[in-house]
């Protein structure tokens, strides 16, 4: 396997392998520091190619964080699809709306667009977080 033309060298597999352990999106800072917690050398830039890479790919999704952080997730659909993330944790579902596609397409057609293409993301707080006291 390669990613984007790019062998798959052990540091590759790693960030990969990170990747499938995680429900959540991360950021490509938090991914580093979470191959570094597991003893596993790897460059943050190297984090950042693979993860680009994957994204061109298609095998990521990418969304942007409230500060505009790119954050990523591997995908566990192959068709178009959105997310609902907790603001807290990071945790993401990912939704599947046929009234929102429908949405986007009249919105098109009533303004005259074509060749649409269209990202949503929902944040809020999950089950866990809404439990957890604010301080």
């Amino acid at each position: 396997m390669t990613v984007e033309g790019q062998r798959m060298t052990r540091q590759r597999g790693a960030i990969r392998a990170a990747l499938e352990e995680q429900t959540r999106f991360l950021s490509a800072q938090e991914l580093h520091a979470a191959l570094g917690a597991r003893r596993i050398r790897v460059g943050l830039a190297t984090v950042y190619r693979t993860l680009q890479a994957l994204e061109t790919q298609g095998e990521v999704d990418v969304i942007r964080s409230a500060d505009g952080e790119s954050l990523y997730r591997l995908c566990a659909a192959d068709e178009h699809h959105h997310h609902l993330v907790c603001r807290t944790c990071g945790t993401a579902a990912e939704l599947h709306s046929d009234a929102l596609e429908t949405w986007v397409d009249e919105a098109a057609r009533v303004h005259g667009f074509s060749a649409i293409t269209h990202t949503a993301e929902i944040f809020g707080l999950c089950l866990e977080c809404s439990d957890q006291p604010r301080g």
